[in-house]
């Protein structure tokens, strides 16, 4: 897999140029070959935004030829429920967040919520039954983040 960083090397700036990170690269070789690209940016992914992507793509991986053989591309989204990098979590204010805790807050290490603010301390509005009530924890006690979906 000796070719993943010269490939890197070559979407980044198309990723870039677009408005997206790159999340995840694999190239697998087994019964058939694939490229798989994962990318994320804070607003929502559509379909026709991963195929203009994939077009893009396509184009800068033909020009160079960094694998030699035919394989497969596959460009993705990180999903709707994408684990968000605790350093990145002030860019998801306003979002329905997933959050575990080090520590519960009112006996729950598990909150989901929207994401209100972000800094030595976070705010998150949750439903609990009926109600909406804003819990302030420290930032320090989140464990991990992911994107949730509201129902």
């Amino acid at each position: 897999m000796n070719e993943i960083p010269t490939i890197k090397t070559l979407i980044e700036p198309v990723l870039t140029k677009n408005g997206y990170a790159l999340y995840d690269l694999k190239f697998t070789k087994g019964k058939e070959v694939t490229l798989e690209i994962v990318v994320d940016r804070l607003e929502p992914i559509g379909l026709d935004d991963i195929v203009a992507l994939s077009e893009a793509i396509s184009l800068a991986l033909d020009e160079a030829d960094p694998i030699g053989e035919a394989y497969n591309l596959d460009v993705s989204s990180a999903g709707a429920e994408k684990t968000i990098a605790l350093e990145a979590l002030p860019s998801y204010v306003g979002h329905y967040v997933h959050l575990h805790l080090t520590h519960p807050v009112k006996g729950d290490n598990i909150l989901e919520g929207t994401l209100l603010e972000v800094g030595e301390s976070t705010k998150l509005e949750r439903k609990v039954k009926t109600r909406k009530i804003v819990e302030t924890f420290p930032t320090s006690d989140i464990d991990s983040a992911r994107l949730a979906i509201q129902f």
